[in-house]
């Protein structure tokens, strides 16, 4: 027993991490944020579940074309007379689906990236990081539509056949790679930073004296180290994610009919509508489940970063 434990001093007890969940739970806006993300998330799961079977999500009714919300189509219903609320759930849960894909390509590729470039610093870091400024300088929308250009028509092929290629599942597969691999930036430029200001102390030169190489000094010693920045980044990357998403898909350059995502269905929404008849619910319910979301996940990435970040407020 060790001489802490025989006085009855619980080292863990006020351990930074405890301190820092703390000040989290005691947040009435993180519990906001929890209470619409719990909603929004079991909402599009069991849409999507539900929409996914025989295809509901594209079952149409050309009798009952732009019809108004009503109690028995309480979203109403789109120009191909399809279920709104149907297809708003079901574009949720794809929505949700390429945003949390994203965000965990760009935090493995941010983390992995700043972490080396940080660790070996030199020419190593320099050669690293100038290739992150020339990726910051380029449009990411250019860059979404190359990798989409050069991947999905083969991935199409692989997943179906020649004669009959996925398109609907290659061009998710690709979009969510896509905003992966170019959200990662900012992750790589924090995780860097916090490399070079821990790879100094005595418990890493221990390390090395020891005889522990690079890579096992990176991932036992430094990364454990950085799991609140990485957390509280990667819980900011989802709503960016979900929302380039939605732009690209409003665009016309995401998920491709007759498949849905909140940004496609407010593309459609948008076409639909003309200055003599107001068709506002085919925009009104997607934009509003899509902010919801991002509100709430705003709210607890904001609930981290003050938790994590407790000198935030008096620098403010």
């Amino acid at each position: 027993m060790s001489r802490a434990a025989a006085l009855g001093i619980d080292r863990t007890s006020d351990s930074p991490a405890r301190r820092a969940m703390r000040r989290f739970w005691r947040s009435k806006m993180v519990w906001l944020g929890m209470a619409l993300l719990a909603i929004e998330v079991s909402a599009s799961l069991v849409g999507f579940l539900y929409a996914r079977h025989d295809k509901r999500y594209d079952r149409q009714d050309l009798a009952h074309v732009l019809e108004r919300p009503s109690m028995s189509h309480l979203f109403g219903r789109d120009r191909l007379g399809r279920d709104l609320m149907v297809r708003t759930l079901y574009g949720g849960g794809l929505s949700l689906a390429v945003g949390l894909m994203a965000a965990l390509i760009s935090v493995t590729i941010g983390v992995t990236w700043g972490a080396v470039a940080g660790y070996f610093g030199g020419r190593i870091d320099g050669v690293m990081m100038r290739f992150v400024d020339v990726l910051y300088g380029l449009p990411y929308i250019l860059l979404v539509i190359l990798i989409k250009v050069a991947f999905e028509t083969p991935l199409a092929e692989i997943l179906g056949s020649r004669d009959q290629p996925a398109t609907g599942t290659a061009s998710v597969i690709v979009l969510f790679l896509a905003i992966g691999a170019v959200s990662w930036l900012t992750m790589a430029r924090v995780v860097r930073g916090q490399v070079l200001s821990l790879k100094n102390n005595d418990y890493v030169a221990a390390a090395v004296a020891a005889g522990a190489g690079p890579w096992r000094i990176i991932r036992v010693h430094l990364l454990p180290n950085l799991l609140g920045p990485i957390i509280v980044y990667a819980t900011l990357i989802i709503p960016q994610a979900i929302l380039q998403e939605s732009f690209l898909s409003f665009l016309g350059i995401g998920v491709q009919a007759p498949m849905a995502s909140w940004g496609s269905l407010a593309s459609d929404g948008v076409a639909a509508m003309n200055p003599v008849i107001s068709r506002w619910w085919l925009v009104f319910f997607p934009c509003l489940m899509l902010a919801a979301t991002l509100l709430s996940l705003n709210l607890i990435g904001d609930g981290l970063r003050d938790a994590f970040d407790p000198q935030l407020k008096r620098r403010k």
